[in-house]
């Protein structure tokens, strides 16, 4: 069957070649001529919402889809920029992710280290976690609706099989999802909740580590006999490799009786983070995973968002340091702001101790405010450290939200180091009156 040519613009936006087509849509990659910005354009096919019989339900998809990706702002979901529609044709505007989709990593002959289908199922739950906390489910999660961007990151798409778990809100009846990947609640249409998203992202898991779908057959009727009623092939019969710890993730994850899976996303994620830790040699370099890990657990960024903390990965470099090394000279002009991530660091000024940082202390916040003040300390690592660079620049550029919460952040350093030399002030004053 011959394709239909290929539009010349879709709205304002002049399209490239085609990405990808489905049953309810084609995918374009087109460009918007005036961010100068290459875009994914998916667009219902012409002359669909005209159908007597489908049109209305086409719209009413394209629109919910369009609500609900608006409300999602995360690194790991990709970005609604535009929805539009007419009376012939729905389009939405989306981030251009040039990575490609994880289904070219679900063969056998092409399949990903371990350490990394943990990582990228890290990301998930942290896309999905979001997502659930503002009401949304995507009963979607599939390899061809997580797209890669880069050589670490990924990013959550297609929300057209979302739903709003708030019962408040109209909802699109019926079997919505790929069949492969439906949990047991979609299958029989019961209610759902994020541990179907869960169920669906165990599927990818062992997709990605075996290169096979837990559950093959003929029709679509045999598929869901066995999503409901029989266990899929251990995943360590099909990968030896794979720690024990991490096919026990899978299995729970896959639970068929929903109640058996984690209570929380959070619980899968610190089991894929310790699997995580034993999987990574010692030698390689830090990860996003870990460093997303080690920023939640720092005090400095209790008051960050999950979102802000994945924009100050974005934002700083990490580095090692062993003992002894001179982290900051007194003097100097600094431009950048830093955090000690591990180990501890002496602080010194004309070379007496004045004190000591440790885990999640901040050093060099004044050049954020001032980048023309002179460094006041020496500070010099004790252990070995590893350090957080941000630059004042970088800081300067970051999303309004993310420089909020470091300006509250950087206030509560200030108030209480001014309460400290207040109280050295007045035991001072105290001696000299004794």
């Amino acid at each position: 069957m011959d394709l239909p040519p290929l539009p010349k613009k879709i709205g304002k936006y002049r399209i490239q070649r085609e990405l990808g087509r489905g049953a309810s849509c084609v995918v374009y990659l087109g460009s918007d001529p005036f961010t100068r910005r290459n875009v994914a354009i998916k667009a219902t096919p012409p002359g669909s919402l005209l159908d007597p019989v489908a049109g209305g339900r086409f719209r009413k998809l394209f629109l919910k889809e369009a609500g609900l990706a608006g409300t999602l702002s995360h690194p790991h979901i990709v970005k609604l920029y535009d929805a539009v529609i007419e009376d012939d044709i729905g389009y939405l505007v989306m981030e251009y992710v040039p990575g490609g989709t994880l289904k070219q990593f679900c063969h056998v002959v092409n399949l990903l280290p371990a350490e990394r289908v943990v990582e990228i199922a890290f990301k998930c739950t942290q896309a999905l976690a979001f997502a659930n906390r503002h009401g949304i489910i995507h009963r979607d999660i599939k390899p061809a609706n997580i797209m890669l961007h880069g050589d670490l990151d990924i990013k959550i798409a297609d929300f057209g099989a979302a739903r709003l778990s708030r019962a408040d809100q109209t909802q699109v009846m019926g079997q919505m999802g790929t069949p492969a990947y439906m949990s047991p609640e979609q299958v029989t249409e019961s209610e759902q909740t994020f541990l179907t998203d869960m169920y669906s992202l165990g599927v990818v898991m062992y997709e990605l580590l075996t290169g096979r779908q837990p559950f093959v057959a003929e029709s679509e009727v045999a598929l869901a006999y066995k999503i409901l009623h029989e266990e899929p092939t251990p995943v360590r019969v099909l990968r030896p490799g794979v720690p024990a710890r991490l096919e026990e993730i899978v299995a729970r994850a896959m639970s068929k009786a929903s109640d058996d899976r984690y209570p929380s996303w959070e619980a899968l994620a610190a089991d894929l983070m310790a699997v995580y830790r034993h999987l990574r040699l010692p030698a390689t370099p830090i990860s996003d995973t870990e460093k997303f890990d080690l920023l939640k657990g720092l005090s400095f960024f209790a008051g960050f968002s999950d979102v802000e903390l994945w924009e100050v990965l974005r934002l700083s470099s990490w580095r090692e340091f062993p003992a002894g090394t001179l982290l900051q000279k007194e003097g100097n002009i600094g431009n950048a702001v830093f955090l000690l991530a591990s180990g501890s660091a002496r602080v010194s000024k004309k070379g007496k101790l004045l004190g000591k940082l440790g885990k999640g202390d901040c050093f060099g916040e004044m050049s954020y405010i001032d980048q023309s003040l002179a460094r006041p300390f020496t500070i010099a690592a004790e252990e070995t450290v590893m350090l957080i660079k941000v630059k004042a620049f970088s800081l300067q550029q970051a999303s309004e939200n993310c420089q909020l919460a470091f300006n509250k952040a950087f206030l509560k350093i200030l108030v209480r180091r001014l309460a400290d030399a207040e109280d050295k002030l007045a035991n001072m004053l105290l001696d000299i009156t004794i």
